[in-house]
């Protein structure tokens, strides 16, 4: 067949592949089933790990590299799970442990004792190997008859470089070296059955926030921004210095939400994954907020107390189904006009296109999360009024901390305020405006919800 042209010289089988190599052989669907379970239980584990270990890990870019590569795990299992199910299998099977080596691999991965073994075991082990996993499949596989999932490979292979390409950097940046436990993983995931070491006594889910030297203050709640944004007689160019700040401060959302996922068991893969977006979601928030400072030209670390008392309070007071009636509660009192609309507004009155531009997207991610709270949190109610009372309810049985962190030496609520907002005029070469400057509204009376604020403002 070596004088099979297409016409015209046309492109043959669509662009595919050549004829030559349609005439060869591939992997049996039997055989691709197979290995795309493999992929599909590697890709679920790592997902459940980044997630799992991201609310304790104390160093911010760990934090959001986890949010970003758990929420790409997820996406990829997702992507596999319903090629599967088009190939005479449903996904019945797609839970069973595929090889016992594996799982054992992944069971010491989730067990690191600490931030260097796990980073090691991820990045210099499973992610890489299953990145070649997916690569020979797509070499094994015929390119015709097996295109649709040659497709989705092709896709995942994207993510998984860029996530092998960040793991990179992370080795560089802490020195990272192969021990003889990440070699031993290496032979695990060869299909040796290897011994048993950090996971003979499984490490249970943390869900107490840590944060790295750059937060020295995180129990301070002394500026309250709601309060600041929604006062009419501010001025609007320090509201948005204000909106970054709740921005950055929404890492704790992610840390919260990484409990919930962590926590709640027996529910469809549908719930994991549409909450692992929303958790993505708000960790790119905090971004926004990172960059909205390095526009302002204020180094936040120095002059900004981002609190993780949010997160901390919930976590530890509240089951995961409370912590979620919170976050959808919250979540609702955002969606109105005076909400998330009311943000993006002030981003553009303000003539700070990158406020702007933040806000816009942050007011459409919120949509597509108050679609999340109504399939997965609204619908184990009669009805949305319930929901929103239920979490209302719990909402208001942890704000009773403010005191108690004072008092118990933890903060003394210090007012950061006026020395952030000198510090982005003195960038700009702006004069403070006083009024400005002597903002000093805690949340010691007044709670970080619009519902609650405009009863109390």
């Amino acid at each position: 067949m070596s004088k099979y042209t297409g016409y015209h010289g046309l492109p043959m089988l669509a662009g595919l592949c050549t004829m030559e190599e349609a005439l060869g052989n591939g992997l049996s669907v039997e055989d691709c089933v197979t290995r795309l379970k493999r992929m599909h239980y590697s890709l679920k584990r790592m997902h459940r790990i980044f997630n799992d270990r991201l609310t304790a890990e104390p160093v911010y870019e760990l934090k959001m590299g986890f949010s970003l590569h758990s929420h790409l795990c997820a996406e990829q299992a997702t992507g596999l799970r319903q090629r599967v199910g088009e190939m005479r299998e449903p996904p019945l099977g797609m839970d069973a442990v595929p090889c016992e080596a594996l799982e054992r691999l992944f069971d010491e991965i989730a067990n690191a004792p600490d931030t260097e073994d796990l980073l090691r075991g991820l990045y210099l082990v499973a992610v890489p190997q299953l990145r070649l996993e997916m690569e020979k499949y797509r070499v094994d596989t015929h390119p015709l008859a097996d295109a649709p999932t040659r497709r989705l490979l092709r896709a995942a292979l994207l993510d998984m470089t860029d996530i092998e390409d960040y793991g990179k950097q992370v080795q560089s940046a802490y020195g990272l070296e192969e021990t003889e436990w990440s070699r031993e993983l290496g032979k695990a995931w060869g299909g040796e059955l290897i011994e048993r070491q950090f996971s003979a006594e499984p490490r249970p889910f943390d869900g107490v926030p840590q944060r790295d030297a750059r937060f020295p203050d995180p129990y301070n709640m002394g500026v309250n921004a709601e309060v600041f944004l929604y006062d009419k007689t501010m001025p609007v160019e320090p509201k948005t210095l204000m909106m970054y700040y709740k921005r950055l401060r929404e890492i704790d959302v992610p840390e919260m939400m990484a409990s919930i996922i962590a926590e709640t068991g027996d529910q469809p893969w549908a719930y994991y994954r549409d909450m692992t977006r929303q958790l993505w979601d708000e960790a790119r928030h905090a971004m926004m907020g990172e960059v909205g400072f390095a526009q302002k030209g204020v180094d936040w670390s120095k002059h900004v107390m981002v609190n993780f008392t949010w997160s901390l309070a919930l976590n530890t007071q509240l089951t995961p189904k409370e912590r979620h009636a919170v976050l959808y509660f919250i979540e609702q009192g955002l969606m109105p006009k005076n909400g998330k609309r009311y943000e993006w507004e002030l981003g553009k009155e303000s003539g700070n296109p990158l406020s702007a531009l933040f806000q816009d997207f942050d007011w459409a991610d919120e949509v597509l999360h108050a679609r999340v709270g109504r399939d997965w949190y609204v619908s184990t109610f009669e009805d949305r009024k319930e929901a929103v009372r239920y979490g209302d309810e719990c909402w208001s049985r942890v704000l009773m901390d403010w005191n108690r962190y004072k008092d118990s030496g933890k903060t003394e609520h210090r007012n950061w305020w006026p020395e952030c907002y000198q510090a982005a005029c003195d960038a700009g070469g702006l004069a403070p405006a006083p009024k400005v400057t002597a903002f000093k509204i805690s949340y010691e009376v007044i709670r970080a919800d619009l519902r609650n604020l405009s009863t109390s403002a």
